[in-house]
């Protein structure tokens, strides 16, 4: 597994499988956000409905929900390379559909979110197998510095990709956004299959509702991991403002595609730099309330964006927002993988997607009803405070998770 031993602050870099796995992730992430740019600015063209962006959240979040058990089963006993090698390759194809649907002039979104549902559907698959992949890339001691890695990589990912496909957006049309996304996620299907680690694999055999419902018995009886799972699921469904932001590119700073590409990579930079800084100087102690703190300033940031009239402002508002935003991804994650069973890590990181697809994809649903119901920054600025209470709340029903001091193995 490994070339030589690393250096601390690098060393999940020092493992040859970790670089391919963040290539291949970086490459997919950087294609998908280029592709959600250039779907929400054609959506939204199309309709002038905030609605309609909620639906592009919908559409990818409920194939995922009801694949999660049967994704995660696959994914403790087949390969997760293929896996995940598989569900890039999907991805190829829907951007390719993407740019049929604009080469012959298609003009119902319906066709659209069909689409979507086939992404979304792959990213069920993929989700739970890539989860439970890395693991398996560097030994338990670095898997906290390798979780920091892999979210500064997938941050740097979100500030590329959603600035590259506003502008090819911008300078091509969305022709060349998802044309440039078909080429980047064929270098994920690439990467991803020069892997040579063999995954763990679950030794049971068979499917049975037992076994499927393992890792949902699992998260319920894991107190701690259900609280993290808890907190990020509601904090981001209702602070989640990702998805009107083509709203406020358009009818609020006047700022064009471009600028929907830089407030959309905003929150990445801040998580980026955030990310960065937690690999050279990782969590110390009092890990758990650490993350209260952060989700808290994630809402009050939120707020902030909601009710700001100026570019500047909304972009510092939504760096900070993707600074705290990573702090919760990192001891999230951490503490579902090193308190969760090799065997088991599939099927509990089919749920772990299923809050974290909620939370995204769902909370952008929620986000686009609201803001048709109550006017989109109402609907932004009511979703931070209601984050806000979420994290007061969670406080008193979780303290276990509060309690949590170091992200060590053995320590959580």
């Amino acid at each position: 597994m490994s070339d030589r031993p690393p250096r601390r602050a690098a060393a999940a870099l020092g493992y040859r499988d970790f670089r391919l796995f963040q290539v291949g992730r970086f490459t997919a992430v950087v294609g998908t956000q280029m592709l959600s740019v250039a779907v929400g600015w054609q959506v939204y063209d199309l309709t002038r409905r905030p609605l309609d962006l909620g639906y592009v959240g919908l559409a990818q979040f409920l194939p995922g929900f009801v694949l999660a058990l049967p994704a995660g089963h696959v994914a403790d006993r087949a390969d997760r390379r293929r896996i995940v090698a598989l569900c890039q390759a999907v991805y190829v194809l829907v951007a390719a559909a993407l740019i049929a649907f604009v080469e012959t002039g298609a003009s119902s979104p319906a066709l659209i979110y069909a689409l979507l549902v086939a992404f979304g559907a792959a990213r069920g698959f993929s989700g739970p197998a890539g989860q439970a992949l890395m693991p398996d890339l560097v030994p338990g001691e670095h898997f906290a510095n390798a979780v920091a890695w892999g979210s500064s990589a997938w941050q740097v990912a979100t500030i590329v990709g959603p600035a590259a496909g506003g502008v090819a957006y911008a300078a091509g049309g969305p022709t060349l956004a998802y044309g440039l996304g078909a080429a980047l996620f064929v270098v994920s299907v690439v990467a991803t299959l020069a892997i040579r680690t063999v995954p763990s694999r679950s030794k049971e055999e068979g499917a049975s509702w037992a076994s499927l419902l393992a890792g949902v018995r699992f998260v319920f009886a894991k107190k701690i991991i259900l609280g993290a799972l808890t907190l990020d699921l509601f904090a981001v469904l209702l602070g989640g403002a990702t998805a009107l932001l083509p709203v406020y590119a358009r009818d609020v700073l006047h700022v064009g595609p471009t600028g929907l590409g830089v407030l959309r990579a905003a929150p990445g930079f801040g998580a980026a730099l955030m990310a960065i800084g937690l690999a050279y100087r990782p969590l110390g102690g009092r890990a758990g309330g650490t993350l209260f703190a952060c989700v808290l300033i994630f809402g009050v940031a939120t707020i902030a964006f909601g009710a700001s009239r100026s570019f500047p402002l909304s972009l510092a508002a939504l760096v900070t927002l993707g600074a705290a935003d990573l702090v919760s991804v990192v001891v999230r994650h951490t503490v579902v993988q090193l308190s969760t069973p090799p065997e088991m890590r599939g099927r509990v990181s089919a749920v772990n997607v299923v809050f974290i697809g909620a939370s995204n994809e769902l909370g952008e649903f929620e986000s686009g009803v609201t803001a048709a119901l109550l006017g989109t920054v109402p609907a932004v600025v009511l979703g931070g405070v209601g984050t806000c209470f979420v994290v007061l709340v969670s406080l008193f029903l979780f303290p276990e998770l509060r309690r949590v001091d170091r992200l060590e193995p053995g320590a959580i």
